[in-house]
């Protein structure tokens, strides 16, 4: 009888406990040693998080708008950098094919274990939140600062509930810097031919107030 297409998966998967496994199993014992409603506020920043980051896109946004329209259009590149991360890293994830964690060291954690075939590395969470937070640092420092700090909490939740390895967040933060970096680049490169051609047409109110 052939085997069941999550088996062939796991059997197939690579096993990155070898990395950092000591770290990531201190972080999950720490966290089942903490209190209660401390689990609770990382998990809930864990699962819902990523909305303060599309919070802080909205807020850049609204503020480049008044700086003209290149402002604005860097502004919009930031989303864009956030779902080319997302894109790039789980193609990561289908290459590299590394179980979770808590799949591969057997261990109880906060978050239900995810189910195989769901790779670990790097992490999606982290690279979403990691390109947004650089891409933003072309629209206000200030703006770029607080996402970096809810980076570090996202990626410090990631490994507290148990899903991710350091490693994986280490390579998510990685993968979201570059693609980031990327994007706001190329724009750079033709942001003014591009914001011209948007200021013709009806996205106008993208642009500018």
């Amino acid at each position: 009888m052939a085997a069941p297409p999550f088996a062939e998966a796991s059997q197939l998967a690579v096993d990155g406990s070898s990395l950092d496994a000591s770290a990531y199993t201190a972080v999950v014992d720490l966290s089942h040693r903490a209190p209660g409603w401390l689990d609770g506020a990382i998990s809930a920043w864990s699962a819902y998080g990523l909305v303060v980051f599309a919070v802080l896109m909205v807020l850049g946004w609204w503020r480049a708008r008044r700086a003209g329209a290149g402002a604005a259009l860097t502004a919009l590149a930031v989303p864009v950098a956030a779902v080319l991360a997302y894109a790039v890293d789980s193609v990561l994830k289908l290459v590299v094919r590394e179980d979770r964690p808590c799949r591969s060291l057997h261990m109880s954690t906060l978050e239900a274990c995810p189910a195989p075939g769901d790779w670990s590395f790097p992490s999606n969470h982290v690279a979403i939140a990691a390109a947004a937070a650089v891409a933003l640092f072309f629209v206000s420092r200030r703006l770029g600062a607080l996402a970096a700090v809810a980076t570090v909490a996202m990626a410090a939740s990631r490994v507290w509930i148990g899903v991710h390895y350091p490693h994986d967040v280490v390579a998510g933060a990685v993968v979201g810097t570059l693609v980031a970096l990327g994007a706001q680049g190329a724009l750079k490169r033709s942001s003014h031919a591009l914001a011209r051609r948007i200021a013709a047409t009806r996205l106008r109110p993208l642009l500018m107030p």
